[in-house]
């Protein structure tokens, strides 16, 4: 039990090794707001068109808010779908 979970230990640290530079792309407002965020949730760059930000402040604000939630969802969704394809080949019945 002991060499199984320093095995799933071992696996999940290269995961986030791999998940670090993973990167996803996500883009919002036809292309005006684009972030690169990696496996794990950083933030690796966020780019605004310039003739974007002429916009309404309110319309840029809630642009630039829905693609940070949607670009943080998608690398959660991302890290824990790939966390649990370790963790599933450990579980016992009973265990959990």
């Amino acid at each position: 039990m002991l060499k199984q979970a320093a095995k799933m230990q071992k696996q999940i640290e290269v995961l986030q090794q791999e998940l670090e530079k993973k990167e996803i792309d996500i883009s919002s407002g036809g292309g005006a707001v684009k972030i690169k965020v990696n496996g794990q949730g950083k933030f690796v760059s966020i780019e605004l068109d310039p003739e974007f930000l002429k916009e309404d402040a309110k319309v840029v604000s809630e642009t630039v808010l829905g693609a940070v939630q949607e670009a943080a969802a998608k690398a959660k969704a991302l890290n824990e779908g790939e966390m649990q394809k370790i963790t599933a080949a450990f579980q016992m019945p009973g265990m959990f």
